[in-house]
């Protein structure tokens, strides 16, 4: 009876559960959807589930420099890519520094990494705007590398710090008994034990450096500069919008995203599951 029960009770969790992930997946069938019809079928009526023919000319546009997407494409990677390295190379001493620190310096410290993740990134855009004029950073890559991780860093020191907080001192000072250096430490002893925490922060990072959209519009004027979202933008015009165009490069956005959590997706779920029970 108690067998027959639990059963019924994980076959109606397990429904539960993709009715949910069926409701938060449809956006994206949709946008495939759209992007593999034509005009006239975009807008039929009742609407095309599934498209009656399959239309490749929106993903022909993307590719094609009408648009300027495979320029913005290799923008976004080198973007991405900067801030994924930068925000690991700086977020794991400083981590580490204020997890094995103690004080008012520390909790301070916390405290206003914490407020600088709260602030919008439109309120910083336009002093970071004004600071890389000065400096003549507008239309590069390096001022929307810096202004991305004004953001990536202290989300990283955040989630990184109860890693390094958790993991035993006994453990690191039989290392340095051994011989190894405080650095030589992190990067041969910690760093593989708490690898899962890292990926996946160091996956968020690029992730959010890969989506960021107001600091690309607003450090950069120029299109051969300018990342996705911004040629994103690109697309819906004044008078109109070529929807399946639209549809087709947002596909292609998300593509790099979706198979990054894909091919990393066992290290994320062990980052979060034990970052969860850090703290």
């Amino acid at each position: 009876m108690r067998r027959s029960t639990a059963k019924r009770s994980a076959a109606l969790k397990s429904a539960i559960a993709w009715l949910i992930a069926a409701a938060y997946l449809f956006p994206v069938y949709w946008m495939i959807n759209t992007s593999l019809k034509t005009g006239k079928d975009m807008f039929a009526v009742p609407p095309q589930m599934v498209p009656e023919d399959l239309y490749l000319g929106s993903y022909a546009a993307v590719f094609s420099p009408t648009y300027g997407i495979p320029q913005a494409f290799l923008n976004s990677t080198i973007i991405a890519t900067s801030v994924l390295v930068l925000t690991l190379l700086i977020a794991i001493p400083a981590s580490y520094a204020v997890a094995r620190l103690r004080g008012r310096v520390t909790t301070s410290m916390m405290i206003m990494l914490t407020v600088v993740q709260l602030l919008p990134a439109i309120a910083i855009s336009v002093p970071l705007f004004v600071m890389f004029r000065q400096a003549g950073l507008i239309n590069s890559y390096l001022s929307m590398i810096l202004a991305d991780i004004s953001v990536t860093l202290p989300f990283a020191v955040i989630l990184l710090r109860p890693y390094f907080k958790m993991f035993p001192y006994e453990v690191e000072e039989a290392a340095r008994i051994d011989g190894l250096s405080a650095i030589g430490t992190i990067i041969r002893i910690v760093i593989p034990t708490i690898r899962p925490g890292i990926i996946m922060i160091g996956s968020f990072a690029f992730l959010m450096a890969w989506g960021e959209f107001t600091f690309a519009l607003t450090l950069t004027t120029e299109q051969s500069i300018q990342p996705l979202t911004v040629a994103l933008n690109r697309i819906i015009g004044q008078y109109g919008t070529a929807w399946n165009d639209l549809m087709a490069t947002a596909a292609v956005i998300a593509a790099p995203v979706l198979i990054l959590f894909i091919v990393l997706q066992r290290y994320i779920v062990a980052g979060l599951a034990s970052g969860a029970t850090k703290g």
